[in-house]
């Protein structure tokens, strides 16, 4: 074959511009600064998350626990240390189920995971987080849809644990497969369950495992706000 003219490798150029126009365009993701522990249990809690493989945070409301799990969740997923994001919670609180929320299942469940959304959101950008739900590398799903499967290579965050049976943790804990590191959190005050809680049940069995971390957080942990600290006090403190 003769050599190719001037306008053939023009056309060539153009249709090679036309095609990486059209390819899909990988978001950008946002820089942020490192995650900085607030507290001492804070960070025992984060070096606990990344040597660990089951780590479970306990204690009440605004200790971080959330914020925690999801930033380093994102920053797992940033390093390629892992696949894929799993966030899950019990379908139990306050009486109420996913049955009584209008829509489908996705849109029944996005007011439970939006705490870790705001965090993945802030670690990670607003439209990154979009494109990874859509590819699966961000799965947000009810507690009963994790029976059969196996986390494997994959960061997972089972929260409000304190609403879990002790059989619904059991079959949760034994899903862990090769590369999973689990963070389980929840308040063991906060049990809407009208039986035992698989959380506290969990704890007393799996506490002494070389591979397991429990970290208590507790009111003085709390870095919500004052007022929560109070809050949290007042409810801790026997009636008046």
């Amino acid at each position: 074959m003769g050599k190719r003219s001037r306008r053939e490798k023009r056309e060539e150029k153009r249709d090679r511009q036309a095609l990486d126009a059209a390819a899909p365009q990988l978001p950008t993701q946002v820089r942020t600064a490192p995650l900085e522990p607030r507290s001492e249990t804070q960070k025992r809690y984060i070096a606990a998350i990344k040597s660990f493989s089951l780590v479970f945070g306990l204690g009440p409301a605004g200790t971080g626990k959330t914020y925690i799990a999801a930033a380093l969740a994102a920053q797992s997923l940033q390093n390629k240390q892992v696949e894929k994001i799993i966030i899950t919670r019990p379908a139990v609180e306050a009486g109420e189920s996913l049955g009584y929320l209008p829509g489908e299942k996705e849109e029944k469940y996005e007011p439970w995971i939006a705490p870790f959304r705001e965090v993945l959101e802030e670690r990670l950008g607003k439209t990154f987080v979009e494109y990874l739900l859509r590819e699966g590398k961000i799965e947000a799903a009810p507690f009963a849809y994790m029976r059969g499967r196996t986390f494997k290579n994959c960061f997972v965050i089972l929260d409000e644990a304190q609403n879990a049976t002790p059989e619904q943790m059991k079959l949760f804990l034994t899903r862990m497969g090769e590369g999973a590191r689990v963070v389980v959190n929840g308040d063991e005050s906060q049990v809407d369950l009208h039986g035992p809680s698989g959380l506290t049940d969990a704890v007393g069995r799996l506490r002494g495992l070389g591979s397991v971390k429990v970290i208590q957080f507790s009111r003085a942990d709390v870095i919500r706000s004052k007022l929560v600290a109070e809050i949290v006090e007042a409810y801790e403190s026997p009636a008046r």
